[in-house]
């Protein structure tokens, strides 16, 4: 784990903080679908198709998370929220451009900290599922 001197709430500023490449980080994001919350790490280097990650998930439409569900699901606030470390597991898919990066970087569960990991290492924590989250 690492405690940035200052917050990192984006993938562009954990990439500045760390010194390294935006893709390398893994951005938590949470989405409604079917009524309930799940959980997106997704690559910095780019943003989620929701139409086509849903179908390529099979699940119902995504719908971007307000903070009070983050916080309700995570137990965490947007900026900070960590792939673990829930009140209850989250549905989660890791987004197969993470692979291509030997070590990766995922927010701690407050804005301030980071730990380093791998997609294969979030794969087994989380028991989620690798897709192409791009269109």
């Amino acid at each position: 784990m690492r405690v940035l001197s200052e917050p990192a709430p984006t993938a562009l500023a954990a990439a500045a903080a760390l010194g390294c490449e935006v893709g390398a980080i893994a951005n938590s994001l949470v989405f409604v679908s079917d009524g309930e919350p799940v959980l997106v790490l997704t690559s910095g280097a780019h943003r989620v198709d929701t139409k086509a990650l849903a179908a390529r998930w099979g699940r119902g439409k995504l719908h971007r998370a307000s903070p009070e569900q983050v916080r309700t699901a995570t137990g965490q606030a947007i900026g900070g929220v960590a792939p673990t470390g829930h009140p209850a597991p989250l549905p989660t898919v890791v987004d197969a451009a993470l692979t291509a990066y030997g070590e990766i970087w995922a927010a701690g569960g407050h804005p301030h900290t980071v730990f380093p990991t791998t997609a294969q290492e979030l794969l087994r924590l989380t028991g989620g599922v690798l897709l192409d989250v791009t269109a």
